[in-house]
């Protein structure tokens, strides 16, 4: 509280303020991970209203664009979640087992891979784009998707096995077949073993918990 006589600053006017700066990020942020202007646009509208509920609470966050682009994260996560789960209603898809011995190249065509990553479904789009383009570690892409870490990890394992196969369907004749190294050379995905020498993950410890066999499947 400051002192008396001295108004307390309004946490309304902080985020008309900061709402010209934040929202070409916000914006930009949410366009190159969804690739769609008008859903861009609508998660963005959610975002700041999001804010606004936010900032009349009694103990109001501290605003700052890195935090309005947190809750777009959020807002986007969300949205995957429920496009993947209106999308198991109509098919059911069974991917099977990933080959998870393939290398995979170091080249990279950044804008192949965008319009690769658009075809995935929902959940397998989500865990890739949070883990590989925000860089966030498995135990928050775990938090974000609603699931534990073990079923994040073989989600994340499923989602790069069908990148791989989408990319290389979709490489242009004499491209080397292959799918981005960043995409697989990932130094955190297991944490609760170690991997073999062909990168399959050690089965868990007598202290770890195996994979529930029921969230193993979901891909939201």
């Amino acid at each position: 509280m400051g002192p008396p006589g001295q108004m307390e600053p309004d946490p309304g006017l902080a985020l008309l303020e900061l709402y010209d700066a934040a929202l070409p990020q916000v914006y930009g942020y949410l366009l190159s991970r969804c690739g769609r202007r008008a859903l861009a646009e609508d998660l963005t509208a959610e975002t700041f209203l999001a804010a606004v509920e936010a900032v009349r609470k009694e103990a109001p966050p501290e605003l700052s664009t890195a935090w309005l682009v947190g809750v777009a994260r959020h807002k986007l996560a969300d949205h995957w979640r429920r496009a993947d789960r209106e999308e198991r209603l109509l098919r059911t898809v069974d991917e099977g087992r990933p080959d998870t011995d393939d290398p995979w190249e170091e080249r990279l065509d950044a804008l192949l891979a965008r319009e690769v990553l658009k075809e995935l479904p929902p959940g397998h789009r989500a865990a890739l784009t949070l883990r590989y383009l925000d860089g966030l570690p498995v135990p928050h892409v775990a938090e974000h998707l609603g699931r534990t870490v073990h079923a994040t990890e073989a989600l994340l394992m499923r989602a790069k096995a069908a990148f791989r196969r989408a990319y290389d369907r979709q490489c242009p004749p004499g491209t080397p077949s292959a799918a981005p190294r960043a995409f697989s050379n990932d130094k955190t995905t297991s944490h609760t073993g170690s991997a073999d020498a062909q990168g399959r993950p050690e089965p868990p410890g007598p202290h770890e918990s195996p994979v529930d066999p029921r969230e193993e499947g979901r891909d939201d």
